[in-house]
């Protein structure tokens, strides 16, 4: 059984920039099992599946994203990835892509200027005390920190990029995080707002960059800075660039793409 992957990087407009994701169309879903002996393969941040759902009027392929050592229920780079594996590789003949997933209905649109636009959900924040595993991870942590209930965050607000930028966390101590993040960011000194993100416990030491985690950042920024539409950058060694726009419960996303390679993957069929 031979089936096609593809490996783009996302939020970039360069090749050897953004973040890496693997994108592999399907026929039909393969055993839970098998995809994720695949993403642990490919060994990036996320493998993302495609299937078509010819018999749904609401979507046109079911996404599923996985890290080298868990499933997720968002991704905002790979979906990117997949929805250019789509327009560019499959000839799809409309100007957005519609998905369904765990976390609901999503959508991809081509943008004029060749980028690609995600419609995400506006994913909600609770205040609360910096855990103490956190605090020990990142003893320059505020006090203060967010819950991300929908997408198992935790996120912290540092006093500048330069801050952000110098973060160095205890990677094998938000290991005990499990499958929950920690997102840290604050106000940009050459855009609304910087970021970076650290997920050890599935896999992902940081992540390049993370297009699902600005389904809070946006919110959140919108709100601190009076503003629906800012620029946004993660800080990461290959760095990437966003444009985010809140729509009332919906978040805007946008990056451009850059092809790495395609070829084929043979399995078994048993």
């Amino acid at each position: 059984m031979q089936t096609p992957i593809y490996q783009i990087d996302a939020f970039t407009n360069k090749l050897f920039g953004g973040n890496p994701a693997a994108v592999m169309p399907l026929e039909r879903w393969l055993p839970d099992t098998v995809l994720q002996s695949i993403a642990e393969e490919n060994n990036l941040s996320e493998t993302a599946f495609l299937v078509p759902t010819p018999d749904r009027e609401d979507s046109d392929f079911h996404i599923r994203w996985f890290t080298p050592e868990s499933e997720v229920p968002l991704c905002g780079h790979a979906t990117l990835a997949a929805a250019w594996v789509v327009f560019n590789k499959q000839a799809w003949p409309h100007d957005i892509v519609r998905l369904q997933s765990k976390s609901g209905p999503l959508s991809v649109s081509r943008r004029p200027d060749d980028s690609l636009e995600l419609d995400f959900p506006n994913l909600a924040y609770e205040p609360c005390a910096t855990p103490e595993l956190i605090k020990a991870a990142m003893p320059e942590a505020p006090n203060e920190a967010f819950f991300v209930p929908n997408d198992t965050n935790y996120m912290i607000v540092m006093a500048s990029e330069a801050e952000v930028l110098a973060a160095a966390p205890d990677l094998q101590l938000l290991t005990q995080l499990g499958n929950q993040g920690l997102i840290v960011t604050a106000r940009g000194g050459q855009c609304d707002f910087v970021s970076r993100y650290f997920a050890p416990g599935v896999g992902i030491d940081e992540d390049p960059v993370t297009g699902s985690i600005h389904s809070v950042l946006t919110p959140y920024w919108a709100e601190k800075l009076d503003k629906r539409s800012l620029t946004a950058m993660q800080l990461s060694k290959r760095g990437g660039r966003l444009h985010c726009e809140l729509r009332g419960d919906r978040v805007a996303i946008s990056g451009h793409a850059a092809f790495f390679m395609e070829g084929s993957v043979k399995l078994p069929l048993d």
